[in-house]
This record gives C-alpha cells, sequence and structure tokens, in this order.
C-alpha cells in the first residue's frame, strides 16, 4: 500500500519514469485507465468575444492553448441562440442554430492539426430559455404554462442536438454539456426530471459514441446521484470544492473518468503548494481515469500568472 509519504512524491517519480506523452495520447490512455506520465489538465474561462466574428473566438483559443499546453482544449461557446420573432418560448427548431461557433470550430480544428482533443461547450436547453427571456421568466412559464415551457425546450434541444451533432462532424472529440439547473434552489428532482432531463438527454445523445462527452454538473447542490449512472459521457466535471462531495465519494459511485479537482473559485489565491496537494487528493481518490481541472471555469479576471501556476506544479 502506498503511504502518504510516498503518494507525496509520486508525481515527480512518475514523470521521471514515464516517456513524455502527447496531448492526445495521455488522454486516450487516461480514459483507458492506463498509465500516464501526469494525469491531462485543462482549465477555462468565458473569453467574452461573443459579439465578435468566430475568427476572434478561435485564435483567442488557439492562443490559450498554445500559452498553457492544456491536454484538452475546452472551447467556449458563448454566441447567443437565435431568439424566435415572436414569444421567447415559440422558438423553431434551427438547423444551425451556432454558425459563428462551427466556424470557429472548424478553425480550431484546422489549427490543432490533430495535436490534441477538443470539445465543445454546449449549454444545456433550460439556460438557453433562460438567456432568451430570464430565470424568471422560465420559472413562471413552468408554473402558468408548463406544456409551452415543454414544446419550447423540446425546440431547443432539436436545434442543439443538431449543433451537437455538427460539432462531432466538425472534428470535435465530444461534447461538454454544462446542466446548471438539477439542483435545490432552481428546481426539486421531479421538476428536473420533468422538465430538464429529457430534453439534456436529447442532446448528449446526438453526440453518442464521441469519447470525451463530458457532462459538467454545476452548482454547489446539484443532484449528483441522478448522474453517476445511465448517462452517455465517459466524463464527470464537478466541483469537488464547491459542492463538499469529495472526488473518494464520487469515484465510489461512478467508474468513469472524473474531471476535476481543483478549487475554481478560490483559484486565484491557491499558491503552488496548495494547487498540488489538490492535485495529489484528487489523484489518489480517482485512480487512474482523472483529468485535472477545476470543477468550472476559473474567474475571467485570472492572470496568465495565477494560471502558469499550475501548469509548473504539473510540469506541462
Amino acid at each position: 500500500m502506498t503511504t502518504r509519504r510516498e503518494f507525496l512524491f509520486l508525481p515527480a517519480a512518475l514523470a521521471a519514469a514515464a516517456p513524455k506523452l502527447s496531448h492526445k495520447e495521455r488522454v486516450d490512455r487516461a480514459l483507458r485507465g492506463e498509465d500516464v506520465d501526469r494525469p491531462p489538465f485543462s482549465f477555462w474561462y468565458h473569453f467574452g468575444l461573443q459579439k465578435f466574428p468566430a475568427e476572434r473566438h478561435a485564435n483567442a483559443t488557439l492562443r490559450f492553448h498554445r500559452k498553457f499546453r492544456t491536454d484538452i482544449v475546452k472551447v467556449m461557446s458563448d454566441f447567443p441562440y437565435p431568439k424566435p420573432k415572436g414569444n421567447w418560448y415559440d422558438p423553431a427548431v434551427v438547423d444551425d442554430p451556432f454558425p459563428e461557433q462551427i466556424r470557429a470550430l472548424e478553425m480550431i480544428r484546422d489549427g490543432l492539426g490533430g495535436s490534441a482533443h477538443f470539445v465543445e461547450t454546449i449549454f444545456n436547453p433550460w439556460n438557453v430559455a433562460e438567456k432568451l427571456s430570464s430565470k424568471e421568466e422560465v420559472q413562471k412559464l413552468k408554473s402558468e404554462k408548463p406544456q409551452a415551457l415543454l414544446d419550447a425546450l423540446e425546440a431547443i434541444a432539436k436545434s442543439e442536438a443538431n449543433h451537437a451533432r455538427r460539432a462531432i462532424t466538425t472534428g470535435a472529440s465530444g461534447i461538454f454539456l454544462a446542466i446548471a439547473n438539477a439542483g435545490d434552489g432552481v428546481l426539486d428532482e421531479s421538476d428536473y426530471a420533468k422538465f430538464s432531463e429529457p430534453f439534456d438527454r436529447m442532446v448528449l445523445t446526438a453526440a453518442s459514441g464521441a469519447p470525451l462527452n463530458t457532462l459538467h454538473l454545476h452548482g454547489a447542490k446539484i443532484y449528483l446521484d441522478r448522474f453517476w449512472k445511465g448517462w452517455q459521457a465517459p466524463v464527470v466535471n464537478y466541483s469537488a470544492h464547491g459542492t463538499g462531495v469529495g472526488i473518494a465519494a464520487a469515484r465510489s459511485k461512478y467508474d468513469g473518468v472524473i474531471m476535476g479537482g481543483i478549487d475554481e473559485q478560490n483559484y486565484r489565491t491557491l499558491t503552488p503548494a496548495q494547487l498540488k496537494e489538490q492535485w495529489r487528493v484528487a489523484q489518489q481518490a480517482a485512480g487512474k481515469k482523472f483529468f485535472l481541472a477545476p470543477g468550472c471555469s476559473v474567474p475571467n479576471e485570472t492572470t496568465d500568472r495565477e494560471l502558469m501556476n499550475l501548469v509548473r506544479v504539473l510540469g506541462a
């Protein structure tokens, strides 16, 4: 059995003993639960470029990846869903709801040249409905006209499913499906099961078979136990620090890749020693099927120096 003292030196020992892997090799080996020289890692934040053409978004993504040498390129996706001409809750099914994002994915694919996996972020249909109106309006519609909300969410889900298929065809290795409404304070479990889960599954199913499909479970009070089994996603990303549910507890229920371990909320103030300790704790609990990452985006104002702390700790 590995002792705590031995494990403290394990990352360095692994790096010294194993040959250096490429970004893709490292990710593929971790997906299969095989030995790696160090865990694959990624982090991200919102660039705030949704009002600019796709080229600027793609260039920012590629620069970020090259500077910080992330193993997985987590593509942000902040271009807005097309607003319907009438009521916000009467959207039509759109064949290509995010054309600028698809253009960006094409440029990111070409810029990477096959050197790294990239995944496309998709915010779930409930979140899109909130952006088309407001959180309050969506809840009001749920109470007053539940069928109208279900119809709207279905149309959005079908449109996002179209986008998911396009993203995979473009070359993405999966979608990063962000679910932020499956938690106490937003929807109770029965309402999530009725008003969101079928549509979340519809979007995820559209990318079925992609190797890096990831469930991003956002929030402090999310119903984590709903997601450990029965979803077509080999990777789950959640905040161990924000939820208070440690990686060991997640591993006891989930046998896929756990993506997390780094405290995103306090990332800016974490010292290299604290980052190394969070890595150690998460790696020990998760085992080989593990990607080191924050539980969500780090603060948008995080500096390059602060981001580089994790890169240097990993020896990336």
